[in-house]
């Protein structure tokens, strides 16, 4: 788990905080190492500042497989969330603005804090993400609507 845990963390801080000026990097190794920037940000896709928990912090992973004509149900996050789409396209509402964000593979997801929102999969084959939650150690980081 620890393994797990480093890794996460290690995408995180080179995926989100690390901003290296070019799009590109060559790192000497015995072969010859690539690192390509696929995304940086400052802020979730709503438009918010990206905030870390303070306290105990617990890095969390998870693998969604979405089936083909799957909404998931209205939802928030108190921490913040990332996912990586890997395959398929998710369609993601926001509920409170009815501003839609779609996402294809490839694409990396900074997802909105405590806004209620809701992800479908309205194409023919399934979704699958990485998602990478950071949270108050032990805390659960989505809240159904009820």
């Amino acid at each position: 788990m620890k393994v797990v845990q480093a890794v996460a963390v290690g995408l995180i801080t080179g995926i989100v905080t690390f901003a290296p000026r070019a799009d590109t990097q060559e790192v000497e190794a015995t072969g010859k190492v690539k690192a390509k920037r696929i995304y940086a940000a400052t802020t979730t896709n709503s438009g918010q500042p990206i905030k870390l928990p303070q306290g105990n912090v617990e890095v969390v992973v998870w693998m969604y497989d979405i089936p083909a004509g799957s909404k998931l149900p209205v939802h928030k996050h108190p921490s913040q969330r990332y996912a990586y789409v890997l395959q398929g396209t998710l369609q993601v509402t926001d509920v409170q603005t009815g501003r839609n964000f779609e996402y294809k593979p490839g694409d990396f997801i900074v997802e909105m804090v405590d806004g209620w929102h809701y992800g479908a999969n309205n194409g023919r084959g399934p979704v699958r993400l990485l998602v990478i939650d950071q949270v108050e150690k032990g805390q659960a980081n989505t809240i159904l609507k009820q």
